[in-house]
């Protein structure tokens, strides 16, 4: 008897819609054969799924058993289609009747498979492990006009994410066979509230805790603000990486739709805890720089998002920039201009979305300091020319952070603190929802929008002109001193760009030269 069943695959992050086609017959001809261009994975699940039947009481057809994932021309991968085979094996013996069919001692309304997504790896005892990617397959099910999906336990958390359909976790082999045949009644899974969720990242360290450095906490304002790039650049020990890491704790909390697109990318890279639903604060990643192009940008044969997709929403920050492979640094250039991530394959491209602030660090020289002198000038000159001028023009703020004397460190005063640091970028925050909505921070403005929201008046088009000549700024820098001064211009509350926000957005200019 032939039984289809309703599953998926993942391509990138999101999900694409797979039938799972069983047939079995009592010839003599005993064997199980998986076609549909599974990988080795797909084709071993066969044994799991023999075993996990029996030893949940059921029995394994002993005929041939052909199972066909469609459509054949796109690779199937991972352990997603246990679950839905087992079904289609066991709808194929009557044990299930399908279609809505209450079974012999059916109490309860038994579940229409054909309305259903499934999707569960099976132990051999017949338990249903967590997978990946269930909340791209939970909106296939919405998209689709589907009633919901059938996952295991530990995604549905994850699943109940997506709104306006039924979210079941199963626990066993057993339980979906009570919940298709009416034999148990398991109420859907309830949806979380996603509005009460969504809170700032706890920072380990308070940036009151940092004294001296007060201009370089006016520009993690400024950045945060913005959502723009920067890049901190002074001599070891200057708290750089602190501030890094205190920066979390300054930012707005993630919007609900931007919470579904960070978990979407964590659940389809399988880095989302089991029994966890949504991720509730912006991504922190700060990868060594030993990593790789394709752990940076995503990659492998199968493609899988990288760093810069999985700081989506959130922080990437790189510790020692210069010491990163050139090849990796330059293969942030395209992502950072266009916020997505493009991994060509023979058999096609995947597109992962990578919309993240770049938060760098590095000393003046391998050595932390600079020598007095020529040799210490060129020493400088060698290390800055580890990086492109093109990467440099597209980090938007490049702020000095000093040495600062152990005198002044022990007589300095406690300095801004991280609660009137996220006042500010809060504030700010919220007139540019007002002006250009949640998904536009000042420094995703696109040209057209520059022109409307940036304008300048003479005086300070002239300061801006002067400084493009004498600094010989590219028009990439150009227009990124105009989205910084468009902030600083939102965290002083003045509608108009005056001269004071373009001379300080300009001074964050430090590393440009001819």
């Amino acid at each position: 008897m032939l039984a289809r069943v309703q599953s998926y695959l993942l391509e990138g992050i999101d999900a694409l819609a797979c039938e799972v086609e069983v047939d079995a017959d009592e010839g003599v001809d005993a064997r199980a054969v998986v076609v549909g261009l599974p990988d080795a994975g797909v084709k071993e699940s066969i044994e799991r799924i023999r075993t996990a039947l029996v030893n949940s009481g059921y029995s394994f057809p002993r005929g041939r058993v052909l199972v066909n994932l469609a459509p054949a021309d796109v690779r199937k991968e991972g352990p997603v289609f246990d679950l839905p085979i087992a079904v289609g094996l066991l709808i194929g013996q009557g044990i299930i009747m399908g279609r809505g069919t209450k079974s012999a001692g059916g109490d309860h309304e038994p579940l229409d498979h054909r309305r259903f997504l499934f999707g569960g790896e099976l132990a051999l005892d017949g338990r249903v492990r967590p997978i990946k990617g269930v909340i791209a397959l939970a909106a296939l099910a919405k998209a689709k006009g589907m009633q919901g999906v059938v996952v295991p336990a530990d995604n549905a958390n994850e699943a109940a994410v997506v709104t306006e359909i039924e979210v079941y976790g199963v626990r066993t082999l057993s339980e979906v066979v009570g919940l298709l045949s009416g034999a148990i009644d398991l109420p859907p899974h309830p949806a979380p509230d996603v509005t009460g969720l969504l809170h700032n990242a706890p920072a380990p360290i308070d940036f009151a805790e940092v004294r001296g450095q007060e201009a370089v906490k006016r520009a993690i304002v400024v950045a945060a603000a913005g959502g723009h790039n920067l890049l901190m650049l002074g001599p070891a020990g200057t708290g750089k990486t602190m501030m890094a890491k205190a920066l979390p704790g300054v930012l707005p909390p993630l919007t609900p739709d931007e919470a579904l697109e960070v978990t979407r990318i964590y659940s389809a890279s399988g880095q989302l805890p089991p029994g966890e639903g949504l991720v509730t604060t912006r991504p922190v990643r700060s990868p060594h720089h030993t990593a790789s192009s394709p752990a940076i940008v995503g990659g492998g044969m199968v493609p899988r998002p990288g760093e810069i997709s999985l700081a989506h929403h959130g922080v990437l920050f790189l510790d020692e920039l210069p010491e990163f492979p050139r090849v990796v640094l330059e293969t942030l250039r395209q992502p950072l201009e266009d916020h997505v991530v493009t991994i060509a394959r023979a058999h096609g491209a995947v597109r992962f979305p990578a919309s993240f602030m770049l938060i760098a660090a590095m000393n003046p020289t391998p050595k932390g300091d600079v020598a007095p002198g020529e040799v210490g000038k060129r020493a400088m000159e060698m290390y800055l020319s580890r990086l492109s001028g093109p990467l440099l023009d597209r980090i938007d703020i490049h702020v000095e952070a000093p040495a600062v004397p152990w005198k002044q460190l022990a007589s300095a005063p406690q300095g801004t603190s991280s609660a009137q640091m996220r006042e500010q970028v809060l504030r700010a925050r919220t007139t540019q929802v007002a002006r250009q909505g949640a998904k536009k921070p000042n420094a995703r403005l696109s040209g057209k929008e520059l022109d409307a929201l940036a304008v300048l008046d003479d005086a300070a088009r002239s300061i801006l002109g002067n400084a493009m000549t004498e600094l010989g700024l590219s028009a990439r820098a150009y227009d990124k001193v105009r989205r910084v001064s468009r902030t600083i211009a939102d965290i002083e509350g003045s509608p108009e760009i005056r001269v004071q926000h373009v001379a300080e957005a300009i001074s964050y200019r430090l590393l440009d030269r001819k």
